[in-house]
């Protein structure tokens, strides 16, 4: 059995019930200050209490909490199997702090790599500059995230790019990419990666770039709610919590 979270036997998943955190080396692991202070200060935990050391590339191993800045690992390595189909949800970016609260979901329904971009009528275009920062503060976020789901294996966060860089970026790489439209079929894991548009909607050009359009539901939703529900229907389906079959319930 998978699960929406990572689509892994449940044998090789962190356990739900110990906190997670993510360190550079498994065999000789250092906390660093924020996380150490997390740990103590805001979940109250002691010496000797029971977390997950992970890596951020799918391994992680059992440990617990030590007198210092590193914990001490009490059981084997375990490595997740890599999730298959990838799923990828790109999006356009959007204002104030809705872009953290789409990486936050996409973390925690199992999306495996995020691409913020710019299309033709994006009301928010950052510059060169805070599109770095906004981008750090996005991984940021994902990490926090991927901490409190237990989730081992970290999404990828792409650097912001134009949709037409999206487009030459993604097709040949996913196997599979969609547009979010109202003119289109339901998700399915055949196109495992779906882009979703700006509040304006794409443009006519931005259409004819990607001839494959998936339809999301019977109303029009904000781009962050686009975001959440397209990656929650492809994880459900990999997961196999729902039937795959490109069917549409009437609205």
């Amino acid at each position: 059995m998978a699960d929406a979270a990572g689509a892994s036997p449940r044998g090789t998943r962190p356990p739900v019930r110990a906190p997670l955190v993510f360190v550079d080396d498994l065999d000789a692991p250092r906390l660093t200050d924020d996380d150490a202070h997390h740990l103590r200060r805001v979940l109250r935990l002691r010496d000797d209490d029971t977390v997950t050391i992970a890596d951020g590339h799918g391994a992680w191993r059992p440990a617990v909490l030590g007198s210092d800045a590193a914990p001490v690992p009490t059981g084997d390595v375990v490595v997740e199997p890599e999730p298959a189909p990838p799923i990828t949800i790109a999006f356009a970016i959007v204002k104030g702090d809705k872009p953290e609260t789409v990486v936050q979901k996409l973390t925690e329904l199992g999306a495996d790599r995020i691409v913020p971009f710019v299309a033709a009528r994006s009301v928010v275009r950052w510059d060169d500059d805070k599109a770095r920062r906004n981008v750090e503060r996005l991984r940021k976020v994902v990490r926090e995230a991927a901490m409190q789901c237990r989730r081992a294996r970290l999404p990828q966060v792409d650097a912001v790019v134009p949709f037409s860089q999206l487009v030459r970026v993604l097709e040949p790489a996913s196997g599979g990419l969609a547009l979010a439209d109202f003119d289109g079929g339901a998700p399915t894991l055949a196109h495992p990666t779906i882009a979703i548009g700006p509040e304006g909607g794409w443009t006519d050009e931005e259409r004819a770039a990607v001839p494959t359009k998936v339809v999301l539901g019977s109303h029009v939703l904000r781009a962050e709610t686009a975001a959440i529900t397209a990656c929650a229907l492809l994880a459900a389906q990999r997961a196999s919590l729902v039937p795959g079959d490109g069917h549409v319930a009437a609205g």
